[in-house]
């Protein structure tokens, strides 16, 4: 058993495969001003996860403990925190990408990160919803205005991030055309998808015109010939913050738009996430749990790139 002080955590020692993650325990934080102490009960796992675990992405080297998706209990609070109270029940996602942790009993988080969670809705769900909703929210209703009645093409629908801003874009009112297998297109009707397309029998290039908004999950050769279905003045937003120019240049000679983005936390975001799943348009599919000693086998079930929804851990 933990005493008070201490608590149990996902860390790394070296960079490497699953296996290198190991739980350990850790001081419990203490919240500063501002912050808020979240006992933690779910947590996302996220591809960001897995590739700072191999990589180190933004992190550098370890150890370090991942996670930026959390749903929780306040557990304390810093100085000026009006929001909370102990006891209170948030979710929200960590600042991205320095404010990681949440594959722990216990995480800091400041205020403005989190918002109250949807009481319709368990940990479960809160957990794997906020880094996913937050990317989909920025960039289909802040990078590309995403209106009624717009067509919007959405890459890798049902993955991580595809399925939630299919329900976003729905919600919006918009026409959605999503990419996955022919295994999964039940699922993407379910979700809101009204014309889904098998990637590996169409050419999507081909066989989509006049698209007001692109939102981009892969990148690379799937990002460039994405901005051929866009109408004049159309919109590609990627959610791979880094890759060649030759998408600015390839947009630019086609006379249309694309942008790279990162997530950022955002507690309007969250509220507005938090609106639409208590509304009833707005649900993560979920498509596995794990205790979080078992971390390492959802990083190995997430790196299979056959995940539909989200992995989630969940905290005892």
């Amino acid at each position: 058993m933990n005493d008070v002080t201490t608590m149990r955590a996902i860390s790394q020692d070296v960079l490497g495969g699953p296996e290198v993650l190991r739980e350990v325990t850790l001081e419990r934080p203490e919240p500063r001003p501002n912050e808020v102490l979240v006992r933690v009960r779910a947590a996302g796992v996220n591809p960001t996860d897995w590739k700072h675990r191999a990589t180190g992405g933004f992190l550098g080297e370890p150890p370090f403990v991942l996670g930026w998706d959390v749903s929780g209990e306040v557990a304390g609070t810093g100085i000026g925190v009006a929001e909370f109270r102990p006891g209170d029940e948030v979710f929200g996602m960590l600042p991205y990408p320095f404010g990681h942790g949440s594959h722990a009993e216990y995480v800091i988080a400041p205020v403005r990160a989190l918002w109250h969670k949807p009481a319709s809705v368990d940990h479960t769900q809160a957990g794997a919803l906020p880094l996913v909703s937050l990317t989909a929210w920025q960039a289909l209703t802040e990078r590309a205005g995403v209106r009624r009645g717009q067509r919007v093409l959405i890459q890798a629908a049902a993955g991580g991030v595809g399925h939630v801003a299919a329900q976003i874009a729905t919600a919006h009112g918009a026409h959605v055309i999503g990419t996955a297998s022919a295994a999964k297109h039940d699922f993407l009707r379910e979700i809101g998808v009204a014309e889904p397309i098998d990637y590996h029998s169409t050419d999507v290039a081909e066989a989509v015109r006049d698209v007001d908004v692109v939102l981009d999950t892969l990148g690379g050769e799937t990002a460039l010939r994405s901005l051929r279905t866009l109408r004049p003045g159309g919109i590609l937003v990627s959610i791979l913050p880094v890759g060649s120019r030759e998408l600015y240049e390839e947009a630019e000679r086609l006379g249309v738009r694309a942008v790279r983005m990162l997530v950022d936390a955002d507690r309007a975001g969250m509220r507005s996430v938090a609106e639409l799943v208590e509304t009833g348009k707005l649900r993560a599919s979920i498509a596995a749990t794990y205790p979080l000693a078992d971390a390492a086998k959802a990083h190995e079930q997430g790196e299979t790139g056959r995940t539909t929804g989200k992995l989630v851990l969940l905290v005892d």
